[in-house]
């Protein structure tokens, strides 16, 4: 069993460390009042700011940039602190796009972050859909992370990325079975496209993990930005009408504070 302790910065950005590894999330650090493009005329303003500055974090190893090209994934503050992090793993179009050490994966390909003293982590990308059927040459290329080292008791930490629930999606968690799953949700969606969603609602989750029945659940990416359209409010009254056994297994983490969880 390993002790591992997560600190929610702000939408999907969260600072992971255990034994010695320090792990970080889509960095997003700008701060409030900005609206960013998203391609398409589409657009959001970012509404709350970080819980933590970057020059408040340690120094990270890794970046698990599920993409690049979203403003509310990676803020021109996040971009300024990969140049200082170990590596950068992230989607193969992303790692071109960046350059340096960004390591590129697609969906079902494996790399491995090692250092002395420290477990080995295996990471494996993960098949997202960032929208409705056929819409990947307008969101682009997006990865989720399964992550996997020794000593994990209830399977592997899953970070699922900006998704909605499909059919690839539900395969590669019955395959994962992850016992911790860093969950983004929000329900994105925009004025100009109407009731198309670009993340999972927490009743698309809920049938995610019905299927995987996952240890831990931890809400993500659903605060901040104009464009979610289902905040913590929202999600937990569709959670009150969920079964008890997945419900239960949903845990808020802080923002700005350090959450201590056994995996």
């Amino acid at each position: 069993m390993t002790e591992v302790r997560f600190t929610h910065i702000g939408g999907p950005t969260v600072l992971i460390e255990f034994d010695g590894w320090r792990l970080l999330t889509d960095p997003t650090f700008d701060a409030p009042g900005r609206t960013y493009a998203f391609g398409w005329g589409t657009s959001s303003r970012k509404l709350t700011g970080p819980a933590l500055p970057p020059d408040a974090l340690p120094p990270v190893d890794a970046v698990l940039l599920t993409h690049d090209h979203h403003g509310d994934n990676l803020d021109d503050a996040g971009r300024t602190l990969l140049a200082a992090a170990g590596v950068t793993i992230t989607t193969r179009a992303g790692a071109r796009r960046l350059g340096g050490t960004a390591r590129g994966l697609r969906a079902g390909r494996t790399t491995r972050l090692e250092a002395p003293g420290r477990p080995p982590i295996e990471i494996t990308a993960t098949p997202c859909r960032h929208g409705p059927p056929l819409s990947r040459p307008i969101t682009g290329d997006v990865i989720g992370f399964a992550l996997t080292w020794p000593g994990q008791t209830h399977g592997p930490l899953w970070i699922t990325g900006d998704t909605v629930y499909h059919r690839a999606l539900r395969r590669a968690a019955a395959q994962i079975r992850p016992g911790t799953v860093l969950l983004h949700l929000g329900g994105v969606g925009f004025p100009l496209t109407g009731p198309l969603r670009y993340t999972m609602t927490a009743g698309q989750a809920v049938r995610l993990c019905e299927a995987i029945t996952p240890h831990t659940i931890l809400p993500v990416h659903y605060e901040g930005w104009q464009h979610f359209r289902q905040g913590r409010d929202g999600i937990e009254q569709d959670l009150r009408r969920a079964p008890k056994q997945i419900s239960s297994r949903f845990h808020w983490l802080p923002t700005g504070s350090t959450e201590h969880l056994r995996l």
